[in-house]
């Protein structure tokens, strides 16, 4: 390889360690960022040096915040009764581009994968029971991924659960088992919520 392709087989290989980037597509990627304006390129590296410099998770549900606590939990109009557990703040972003949720979330950071070595010290269950013990829920809603560590999750949570009193509930499965709630469409994800049932 000669020493002029050399940067750009290197722009290409930090790129394609980027999930859902080919090794075609990030050779794209980096011929298009060898062709901008240095200036461009410095923009572009700058606002990702320092957006995610500046991101930290939420104290009180785990989502991404720019301060200590994210937007949803310093919104006073949510209704703070109904908890929404999802897998990752992907996963909050889905949920939200519906517009039809008003509650609060819970942010794992994963799921159960014994297979992986991740239990339940792994994820952030021990800080869901302390908010629960803290703070007036009315409904946990279980909205893990209809896969198997989802389902394998959900069901630990549900057990767990179920000797404090509070009501529980799983999203219906309008979402494609297997599919990741990120990629589901509003529609989908608001009639999984409707159809949510109690475990």
């Amino acid at each position: 390889m000669s020493e002029q392709i050399e940067p750009i087989a290197n722009m290409a290989a930090e790129l394609n360690r980027l999930p859902g980037i080919g090794k075609k597509t990030a050779q794209r990627l980096a011929y298009f960022v060898a062709s901008m304006p240095l200036e461009d390129v410095r923009s572009l590296a700058v606002a990702l040096w320092e957006g995610r410099k500046a991101i930290r998770f939420c104290q009180r549900c785990g989502n991404y915040a720019a301060s200590d606590t994210c937007a949803i939990c310093g919104d006073s109009s949510r209704n703070n009764g109904q908890l929404c557990v999802v897998r990752d703040p992907r996963d909050v972003a889905a949920i939200e581009r519906m517009h039809e949720y008003a509650g609060l979330y819970h942010v794992l950071h994963g799921t159960l994968s014994p297979m992986d070595g991740i239990g339940p010290d792994q994820i952030r269950v021990k800080e869901l029971l302390a908010r629960l013990g803290s703070e007036k829920v009315d409904e946990v809603i279980l909205a893990t991924n209809p896969d198997v560590e989802g389902e394998a999750t959900a069901s630990y949570l549900a057990r767990l659960l179920k000797p404090m009193g509070v009501r529980c509930t799983r999203i219906a499965h309008g979402v494609p088992v297997g599919g990741d709630l990120e990629y589901t469409d509003e529609v989908t994800l608001q009639k999984a919520l409707e159809g949510r049932r109690e475990m």
